[in-house]
């Protein structure tokens, strides 16, 4: 039930939406991909059939079902919820027990309820239920907990405990780290670069993180250095390479990763990763933050003593640049 991306490769006119990539999804493991809107429809797209590949392809069982998880899925608001999961039943032909899916999604008090009563997360809830019902091989599901409240987060990461158990084989396509990290045990970032993987570990709560990663650095042999950047996520932590990293921010004590329009924590302070990040191309622009001045496409002057760095990340962002660091960032630059 392995699901592998062979030089997998996407085209549009003369842009490369994505260069070529190898991965393999194996059953039992729940594996996402973070990236765009534009990469996470055409991926869609592709494991649809609805468009192909520019070069590579993709290898799965031709006998082993593929289920569908999408951002938008129309239900049929007339039905209630144990109509609508009839209707999948016998569209599928299950052998699945309506009542033991219900009791996993938790809609025993709504299953004669229409579909149009329910909130939007009871919804989605009997979206992945109808999924469930299908019983596919290899689950494909988008941005699976987006705007849910939490007792449907909860209940997903319980059901999808349980596919693991089933060895079913699992992709998640989101363009949120936070919930890649929740639900997935491998998470890789896709975009026009290529595919890389997110190193995660399971954070050690009596740990400090960064007290641990200093001792590291004291007893490796130098020249060797510890260079990613650990951040906290749900009870993960993340290590970002540091060209990932658009800017950091500290604000009220707390140290901010902001990476493609997502913010992180950070246990360390700022002056601790200004000496960290300096050989990597950053800079204190202002006493709060720092940025990476790959990813800066322009600087604003909006009065004599009052300028502001324009970042080429998605989201456009504006950092502040003090005065007396305008005069440092020009003899960087070269400029009188």
């Amino acid at each position: 039930m392995s699901h592998n991306f062979l030089q997998a490769e996407k085209q549009i006119n003369d842009s490369v939406l994505f260069p070529a990539f190898d991965l393999t999804t194996v059953p039992g493991e729940v594996v996402a991909i973070c990236t765009s809107v534009n990469v996470r429809e055409q991926l869609i797209d592709i494991l649809l059939r609805k468009t192909l590949l520019s070069n590579g392809e993709i290898q799965h069982n031709p006998d082993e079902a593929l289920g569908f998880f999408f951002l938008i899925d129309g239900v049929y608001e007339r039905l209630t919820v144990k109509e609508s999961l009839k209707f999948f039943r016998q569209l599928y032909k299950s052998e699945v027990i309506i009542e033991d899916i219900v009791r996993l999604v938790q809609l025993d008090s709504k299953i004669n309820k229409k579909l149009k009563q329910l909130t939007y997360s009871e919804k989605k809830r009997v979206q992945l239920a109808n999924l469930l019902i299908q019983n596919p091989e290899i689950y494909i599901m988008e941005e699976l907990d987006q705007n849910l409240d939490v007792e449907s987060k909860r209940i997903f990461t319980k059901v999808l405990k349980q596919l693991r158990t089933a060895q079913k084989t699992i992709l998640i396509l989101t363009g949120q780290i936070e919930s890649a990290v929740t639900f997935a045990d491998k998470i890789f970032r896709l975009d026009d670069k290529g595919i890389h993987l997110l190193q995660t570990e399971e954070e050690n709560p009596d740990e400090d993180f960064s007290e641990v990663n200093d001792n590291v650095e004291d007893k490796i042999a130098q020249p060797i250095r510890f260079e990613k950047i650990p951040t906290k996520v749900n009870e993960k932590i993340v290590l970002f390479d540091p060209p990932e990293i658009d800017y950091i921010e500290s604000t009220e004590g707390q140290t901010f990763l902001h990476i493609k329009g997502e913010n992180f924590p950070c246990s360390f302070t700022l002056n601790e990763l200004e000496d960290r990040l300096l050989p990597f191309g950053f800079f204190r622009c202002h006493r709060s933050y720092i940025v990476n001045l790959q990813k800066v496409r322009e600087v604003i002057t909006w009065t004599r003593n009052s300028y502001s760095l324009v970042l080429e990340d998605q989201n456009k962002s504006s950092v502040p640049l003090s005065k007396s660091k305008m005069a440092d960032l020009k003899g960087m630059l070269g400029l009188k």
